[in-house]
């Protein structure tokens, strides 16, 4: 491996992928198996961001051309193929996985999109018209609800792609970007937007405690708005609330989506 790296350091260094393709089509291999990721997380829980990878995407585009890609009765015209059916993944048309995503058993894709270097865990459900975007992590027993916009982060390669932990559950029409790390458990409520400087404010802490960037464990988050003031007056801006925190007898997703209602939350 440590050659590997080597080798599309090199290949980076030079600006030129063709001496090195072999190596650079041996890492989209490996991230299409699932044996390598442009982010994985440490034993603390902390997400460790492997550069090299990614830059050997943004030469993996440089290496190759376009052409016709036929699938099915579906041609596409684009630098990067399809991916094969994994096995144990249900695949619904038109859903499309690029080559150098990664989809474990269990996972379902209605028509949806998965981008290259994109690795999704175990039984997840990609519900329709949601996108992965490139780069971007997503855990076992993930619901991402219809039209969900996940962001790829595929430059700069130091950057962290976004993060979302097993068994978190995305409402509709949310959108998460620029990096930001969804906690293990938690549920994002319908048309939620995460960036990177949106606050995420608890709610139901005594100071109204605020996140940047990270919604923690378990916590259940709406979209919100509060006042700011600016020279010409005083407007509202969007902001995410937590307004509670998902309990063990939740893990059920019957029981998940009956509470849900019952706080008022739109999932």
């Amino acid at each position: 491996m440590q050659t590997l790296v080597q080798r599309i350091e090199a290949a980076w260094e030079e600006g030129n992928p063709v001496p090195y393709a072999q190596a650079i089509e041996e890492v989209i291999a490996l991230l299409d198996q699932g044996k390598l990721r442009c982010a994985s997380p440490t034993d603390e829980g902390e997400w460790v961001v492997h550069a090299w990878v990614k830059k050997a995407i943004l030469l993996y585009f440089r290496l190759r051309s376009a052409e016709e890609i036929v699938a099915g009765d579906l041609a596409f015209y684009d630098k990067i193929p399809t991916k094969k059916r994994p096995p144990g993944v249900r695949i619904v048309p038109p859903g499309v996985a690029r080559y150098g995503s990664y989809l474990a058993p269990g996972v379902v894709l209605m028509p949806g999109y998965v981008n290259i270097g994109a690795y999704v865990g175990e039984g997840t459900m990609i519900d329709t018209w949601a996108t992965v975007g490139s780069c971007a992590q997503i855990g076992k027993q993930v619901h991402i609800s219809g039209g969900v916009g996940i962001g790829g982060v595929l430059e700069p390669p130091v950057a962290r792609p976004v993060v979302i932990e097993d068994g978190a559950f995305i409402g509709s029409r949310s959108i998460i970007v620029e990096g930001v790390h969804v906690g293990a458990g938690a549920v994002i409520g319908a048309g939620v937007v995460l960036t990177a400087t949106i606050p995420i404010i608890d709610a139901t802490h005594p100071e109204g405690k605020e996140y940047r960037g990270y919604v923690p464990p378990r916590a259940v988050v709406i979209a919100g708005m509060r006042e700011k003031q600016f020279p010409k007056g005083k407007f509202f801006v969007p902001c995410a609330l937590i307004i509670g925190w998902r309990k063990s007898e939740h893990e059920d997703r019957l029981a998940l989506n009956t509470w849900l209602r019952e706080m008022g939350v739109p999932v």
